[in-house]
């Protein structure tokens, strides 16, 4: 079995997927292509307009060019894996195929239909038009960390295709997780099975699904145990926190429910975790071997105390079904600054502009750096500040300097907004707590400072102490004025830089 299919299928139905639009469906309908069930032949069933099947089939193309549609994920994230199914199309299947994707933010989704159709769309390729065999679910492993809300799916030059599978890794907006208690290892939070020792009968990935299991085909179900042992699944939670509460439910398992269960966790925070080194965690037990009923929630409170966990491993003893597992409890909030640049880029560029400005008061360089959005991650965010700063002219370093207040005083005159000016007191707060001997002389070196160059002195004051900025102030008093402003500016840049970095942890 191939990795990517231990993950969720993020154009489910069931998640929510749906298919939005279709150049052509005239043999079979669109919407056929997310069906759960697997796609079946009716030998001698007919349509007005021929043959049915069981997919999206278009008619004879008699002109250049390609068919597609376009499908909305029912869990925006990361694809990890495609199948495309073309199941039962034989002399009608397609030649070749390819898939884009887009993010159009978080749902809802604001003119959804208008802008998947608008030319100005910008597609980006998540696999290459690819040679596809009929009759045959074709399987594509994705290498792209980009999020996608949509995808759109070009067949070469027309044909059927049954089913479109999209296994990956959901990818929530954190400005959604609440605070309160969340099941940490749902599937829309996140959650996703990393192994497990059997799944004869069921899938593990159904324990995350938020909606009910319908019956015993619905949830993790292992084969009969003949030897000693017992059976396990590993999951990474979505959102690493501390479990307060669990939830195991055995719905339509009567004859074959575990008989106990327990569950421990880890603490795996430095890479991605594969079957070979489970074992070599260390794992503490939150909830020890505990008797099961059949068909029936069971909901457990009394655990045993634990710190923030990554993992949870689910043990059931010695083997059976299990429909659902919920882990409550409370998130570890982590910063993301690839989802936090993805919020910026959606701002418009007025907005944009005034948050940059928080960051360094040059106008100018503000309005170029919103120019510039769409950034596609934050190694290009960083560069565009860099040489936007580096191309200003004197003036806009200047004015970027004005919105400073000088170092050691307690109630500093300048044009920093609130955000800004609470970054100014942490990034200066060694020195505004400093002795008054050296607060007196670091006013005294402002004021002298300001008389020959004209501006504020300027430096870096993370993790300097007030003798070392006072003794910085001294030496460069005797720099010339054009040396001085260069020295200034780059000690701008390294504010800017620092501002810009906690902008993405925010």
């Amino acid at each position: 079995m191939n990795d990517f299919l231990q993950f969720a299928d993020l154009a489910s139905e069931r998640l929510g997927g749906r298919v939005m639009a279709a150049n052509d469906d005239f043999f079979a309908p669109k919407e056929n292509l997310l069906k759960e069930s697997k796609p079946v032949f009716v030998e001698g069933k007919y349509t007005s307009r021929g043959k049915w099947m069981d997919g999206w089939e278009t008619r004879r193309r008699r002109t250049p060019g390609h068919d597609w549609c376009i499908i909305r994920l029912g869990l925006p994230g990361i694809i990890r894996g495609v199948v495309v199914d073309t199941s039962f199309f034989t002399g009608n299947y397609p030649e070749r195929s390819s898939l884009e994707g887009c993010d159009l933010g978080n749902h809802p989704y604001k003119s959804e239909n208008k802008r998947l159709l608008s030319p100005k769309l910008e597609w980006n390729p998540i696999f290459p038009e690819t040679a596809l065999k009929g009759h045959s679910p074709n399987l594509f492993p994705v290498q792209n960390e980009n999020r996608f809300t949509h995808l759109r799916l070009k067949i070469y030059p027309d044909g059927g295709v049954a089913r479109l599978r999209v296994h990956g890794e959901a990818l929530p907006d954190a400005n959604r997780i609440s605070r309160a208690e969340i099941d940490l290892a749902a599937v829309e939070n996140g959650g996703r099975v990393v192994a497990s020792s059997d799944q004869f009968y069921g899938a593990p990935r159904n324990l995350l699904m938020p909606y009910r299991a319908k019956n015993m085909g619905d949830g993790w179900e292992t084969k009969r145990r003949r030897g000693p042992g017992h059976d396990w699944v590993v999951l990474k939670l979505g959102l690493p926190g501390t479990i307060q509460q669990i939830e195991v439910n055995t719905a339509h398992y009567k004859g074959n429910f575990p008989d106990t269960c327990s569950l421990e966790v880890c603490n795996h925070k430095s890479g991605a975790l594969n079957s070979a080194g489970i074992d070599s965690l260390t794992w503490q037990e939150v909830l020890p071997k505990t008797k099961l009923k059949p068909n029936r929630r069971h909901v457990f409170n009394k655990l045993h105390a634990t710190s923030s966990a990554t993992h949870a491993r689910f043990n059931i003893h010695p083997d059976g079904g299990v429909s659902r597992l919920r882990l409550f409890g409370r998130a570890e909030i982590i910063a993301n600054p690839a989802a936090t640049l993805e919020r910026f880029n959606r701002l418009s560029k007025q907005k944009a502009a005034k948050a940059l400005r928080d960051c360094c008061g040059s106008t100018k360089w503000a309005q170029q750096m919103a120019q510039e959005k769409p950034f596609p991650n934050p190694s290009t965010f960083f560069q565009a500040a860099d040489k936007i700063w580096s191309e200003l002219r004197h003036e806009d370093w200047l004015q970027a300097f004005r919105h400073h207040p000088a170092i050691g005083t307690k109630k500093a005159q300048s044009k920093q907004s609130a955000t800004a000016s609470r970054w100014s007191a942490k990034e200066q707060s060694t020195a505004q707590s400093a002795p008054p001997e050296i607060l007196a002389a670091l006013a005294e070196g402002n004021k002298a400072y300001a008389r020959k160059y004209g501006y504020v002195f300027l430096i870096c004051a993370t993790g300097k102490t007030s003798e070392d900025i006072l003794k910085a102030l001294r030496q460069r008093m005797s720099n010339a004025p054009e040396v001085e402003l260069r020295i200034a500016a780059e000690e701008q840049h390294k504010i800017t830089r620092l501002r810009l970095e906690k902008l993405l942890q925010s």
